[in-house]
């Protein structure tokens, strides 16, 4: 599932595509995928006409702002964006499209159909669930150490657990996580109510730093993600941890070792991360 970085860069794309482009009308070949309102062809007469404006993001979460709505989308598994001209063949997958007055069209591709759209009247978005109830973004002011610390006191979960959960902290999933531990020389499996301060203070200063890098360069490509203009991220090439189990350790040479953590795989350290 695409992570911050990688959401992040997509949005940073589709900036690039579709800010100031008004659409003529909408087709949805799959309906399960548009959750709100309730009606498919209220969200497609709602969008008829309107112009994006601007391209947000909250956590996981992409937000397409229009004149007069907030389309709130997630990826999930396999969902992509990319834009095209009417006249090309439409791929197998694609369940949205968004036709354009110049020609163009905005494609929603998802092979697995797992992704969501939610559209609001400006304004509405963030006080209405999926995006109620999200914890701060990693590059928000807000995210502080003593807010991170105030977060993770109060949980004996595991410290991976912790911070999967999307009301800690937004934007971090099995990637992330697993890096950010590696360089705070944490074991995933320690109680997050556990870290003592300069633990909590060095973790959130690798939580700030792997995520600004990974969108530095673009995502990790893991198995399909692509941005909105067909480009792979680079990030997996300087993964220390996730995916690598059995291999040697950069830091010590020491294998790395695959555990299931709150039911997602881990791959740690067992010299570097204690």
């Amino acid at each position: 599932m695409p992570e911050l970085p990688e959401v992040e860069t997509v949005r940073r794309t589709l900036q690039e595509l579709v800010v100031n482009k008004t659409i003529s009308h909408v087709s949805v070949f799959w309906p399960k995928m548009v959750k709100h309102p309730d009606e498919v062809s209220q969200f497609q007469d709602a969008l008829a006409g309107q112009t994006f404006r601007d391209i947000g993001r909250r956590g996981k979460f992409l937000i397409l702002y229009t004149d007069d709505y907030a389309l709130v989308s997630h990826l999930r598994m396999e969902g992509r964006y990319g834009v095209f001209s009417k006249d090309e063949p439409v791929e197998k997958h694609t369940h949205v499209i968004f036709h354009f007055m110049d020609g163009t069209e905005l494609r929603y591709k998802d092979v697995r159909k797992f992704g969501t759209m939610h559209l609001f009247t400006k304004g509405e978005e963030l006080s209405t669930l999926p995006l109620a109830h999200l914890g701060p973004e990693p590059f928000a002011e807000e995210f502080t150490v003593d807010e991170l610390s105030a977060r993770l006191g109060r949980t004996a979960r595991n410290i991976k657990t912790a911070l999967l959960d999307q009301k800690t902290i937004v934007g971090l999933g099995n990637i992330y996580v697993d890096e950010a531990l590696f360089r705070s020389r944490i074991h995933p499996e320690r109680p997050a109510n556990s870290l003592s301060g300069a633990e909590m203070e060095l973790l959130h200063k690798e939580i700030s730093e792997t995520l600004k890098e990974a969108v530095e360069k673009g995502g990790s490509t893991i198995r399909s993600y692509v941005n909105s203009q067909g480009q792979i991220g680079m990030f997996q090439l300087e993964l220390y941890v996730y995916g690598r189990k059995g291999e040697e350790c950069k830091v010590c040479g020491n294998t790395l070792e695959r555990i299931v953590t709150g039911g997602r795989g881990t791959v740690y350290c067992p010299t570097c991360q204690k």
